[in-house]
């Protein structure tokens, strides 16, 4: 089953960068922009076909994909008659949502998945089961019984026990009616909470141990819950981002003096691959929580990598965008001074910053890839 799971966070991973690449081909196409090659891989091209003036194909090295547009700075040459099609003949906004299209669909593709685990898998939930009642409290007086179902409390349906326990809580110890289901018949019960110490606290409680298991939500709410994660995804993407730099020392001591892996830390696709498989294949778990943990590392790790691809530098998205910008700051300036809009930023010239921030890039993603193998995180289920 580990086995499974790596393969499957694979290919989410590969249709994850796939999107990505979609959505750059969907909007330079509509912009008018010529997109020449549409490959997941890189190398030795295994198949392709011709749609239109786009060669889609699948290339020998599955690590990735790439979508070609022509024409991305001013020396690329252009086919006759087409040169007003190249990519930085075309606005800065035009530039900016081509640019940010593949970053966006990112977003879209973790909401989505965290809409379908919310409304379709479900997610573990404290449900209006009894799993067991405490002797000699007001729900054991009242003929409470496990395994019943708490339907609705003074006539109100309950539809999620970590809210509707509200009006046991807040009762001041009035009596309640309680609609119970017991096995399958419907009945009223009346109990009144008492006021019980719990953890240094008083509550009004019946005495009741809730089962906890695997519930979907309604659309309406699966909408809302998947806006508040992604929301919350991006905020700690972000703050990962910002973190970032802090803790490359860290991982240099988990991988050279073999230190006690953080899980809170920095993780490579391999160790993100590796605790994808540890979760699928963990038999304590049953078959939704596991496909519910999967969905949600893909999840969290498209918004990252949707925040990631949209950093400032160069060669990401967010670096081009950032030049896009600057192009913009240029012409605002040389209008201001009643000058003409001077010529399009040569990325080409940024060529040694694009080149140091690569191997950056390239000597973090191999420090990632030894620690991961080497002392790999562990997933505490």
């Amino acid at each position: 089953m580990q086995i499974i799971g790596i393969v499957a966070f694979v290919v989410a991973l590969l249709f994850s960068v796939m999107v990505h690449e979609f959505g750059h081909y969907l909007t330079a196409r509509h912009y008018g922009m010529k997109v020449s090659e549409f490959f997941l891989g890189f190398g030795k091209r295994l198949w392709s076909t011709q749609r239109g003036e786009t060669e889609f194909g699948i290339k020998a090295i599955p690590a990735g994909g790439y979508c070609r547009i022509e024409g991305m700075a001013p020396n690329d040459e252009m086919p006759v008659g087409e040169e007003g099609r190249a990519f930085y003949k075309a606005s800065s906004g035009k530039k900016l949502i081509v640019l940010g299209a593949g970053s966006f669909l990112h977003f879209v593709l973790g909401f989505v998945l965290l809409f379908a685990l919310f409304a379709g898998v479900g997610t573990n939930q404290v449900l209006p089961v009894i799993g067991e009642v405490v002797s000699n409290s007001a729900a054991a007086e009242a003929g409470i019984k496990a395994g019943d179902e708490v339907t609705s409390i003074n006539g109100v349906e309950v539809k999620s026990w970590y809210k509707d326990v509200e009006a046991i809580r807040n009762s001041q110890g009035k009596e309640l009616t309680l609609g119970i289901n017991r096995d399958g018949q419907q009945i009223t019960i009346s109990a009144t909470p008492r006021l019980t110490e719990i953890e240094g606290t008083n509550r009004y409680v019946l005495g009741i141990v809730n089962t906890i298991g695997m519930k979907r939500s309604g659309v309406i709410q699966s909408t809302s819950y998947a806006f508040t994660l992604t929301k919350s995804f991006v905020t700690e993407s972000a703050k990962s981002l910002v973190a970032l730099p802090s803790k490359v020392p860290a991982l240099w001591g988990q991988t050279v003096r073999g230190e006690e892996r953080d899980a809170n830390g920095l993780v490579g696709v391999v160790g993100v691959a590796r605790v994808s498989g540890q979760a699928v294949g963990d038999a304590q778990l049953s078959i939704s929580e596991r496909l519910a943990t999967f969905m949600l590392i893909v999840a969290s790790l498209n918004i990252f990598v949707g925040m990631f691809n949209l950093l400032p530098i160069l060669p990401l998205d967010g670096g081009h965008m950032a030049v896009a910008i600057a192009d913009e700051v240029r012409a605002l300036f040389a209008r201001l001074r009643g000058r003409p809009r001077p010529a399009a930023i040569d990325v080409t010239v940024l060529t040694p910053v694009t080149m140091v921030v690569f191997v950056i890039l390239a000597c973090l993603t191999l420090l990632l890839l030894v620690a991961d193998v080497i002392n790999p995180v562990t997933l505490n289920l």
